[in-house]
């Protein structure tokens, strides 16, 4: 820091060489003294630096930048203006697992009505479960959807697929005549320009030790739900509460109790899917509303069974964060 000791003021005009040294020893003094008070005070401001430069605010940290997660692959985007908050390896073509039920659900609805009857083919689980809808009850679309959803039953997928079949083929007649849920569950993410996404089952399970039932990309499925959130979001809203109870045409009832152990820590979730298997690893999505109107969808490909709820836990912790930076 320079001073300039020139002074052209007609006050200054008749002082003596030793007055002005005097006074610019002065000015020095007073100065530093006082670049001394503001280091110190400033020294007591959080944020707040000295040392080569104004002080000034720093900049709020990030609170995505030490998170601590499992997960190959993560996304998260404010589908408000399609921010893309966070990212890891979000354009890496991973196993989907269950999240493949997503795009059950959305193609079944488009040609089966919330009180359409389906009649049970097979149990879909051990008679000593709770959550089982049994051989030859007569159920409506809507409860073998949430049953499906929420408890993930691979067999509600599989049962949904076959009802939705043949109407699906009527739509779509360039669908095979068998098959046609698969068909239009890819036609759907081709539309949606979710590319890198494909299914080879109705359910997601792995085909194989070496083949997964679906992959995709975190991006992609964030696409997915976002288009889910967005077009049908009464189709998902069991997948936001803990626990259903559900009642056949005769009378019967299952309990279908929600796969996402994180639901308690997600304020706001608008819709979730849990994915597991051996070739997956822990997969969770979810789309939840930061404020009112203010969805945000966060993707946990990759983790392990218990690490992608503690993965999305931390995510919608910072999202929350991070937004609340925002002016």
């Amino acid at each position: 820091m320079q001073i300039n000791t020139t002074d052209t003021s007609v006050g200054d005009a008749g002082q003596s060489p030793m007055s002005r040294a005097l006074g610019i020893t002065a000015l020095a003094l007073l100065f530093f003294a006082s670049a001394g008070f503001v280091a110190s005070y400033l020294s007591y401001v959080p944020g707040a630096t000295v040392a080569g430069q104004s002080a000034a605010v720093a900049v709020a940290q990030d609170p995505f930048a030490e998170l601590s997660l499992e997960a190959s692959s993560v996304y998260v985007e404010d589908l408000t203006d399609g921010t893309v908050l966070y990212a890891r390896n979000p354009d890496i073509q991973l196993p989907l697992a269950s999240l493949t039920k997503v795009a059950v659900a959305l193609v079944a609805s488009e040609v089966l009505a919330p009180n359409d009857i389906l009649t049970i083919p097979y149990d879909t689980a051990p008679t000593t479960s709770a959550e089982r809808l049994t051989a030859g009850q007569e159920w409506r679309f809507r409860d073998v959807l949430n049953f499906t959803l929420m408890a993930s039953s691979n067999e509600g997928a599989e049962i949904l697929a076959v009802a939705a079949n043949d109407a699906l083929h009527a739509r779509y007649p360039l669908s095979p005549s068998r098959g046609a849920t698969l068909w239009r569950m890819n036609d759907l993410a081709r539309k949606i320009g979710a590319h890198d996404m494909y299914f080879l089952n109705a359910s997601g399970l792995d085909v194989s030790e070496t083949q997964s039932g679906s992959y995709g990309s975190a991006r992609s499925v964030a696409r997915l739900l976002a288009y889910a959130a967005s077009t049908s979001p009464a189709i998902f809203e069991g997948t936001s509460r803990d626990n259903m109870l559900l009642t056949s045409v005769g009378g019967a009832e299952a309990r279908a109790y929600n796969t996402d152990q994180a639901l308690g820590a997600i304020p706001g979730l608008v819709m979730g899917k849990t994915g597991f298997t051996d070739l997956a690893g822990g997969n969770l999505a979810i789309v939840f509303d930061v404020g009112p109107a203010h969805p945000v969808v966060a993707i946990v490909l990759g983790s392990t069974y218990d690490g992608r709820f503690e993965d999305m836990k931390q995510l919608v912790e910072a999202t929350h964060k991070k937004l609340a930076q925002s002016p």
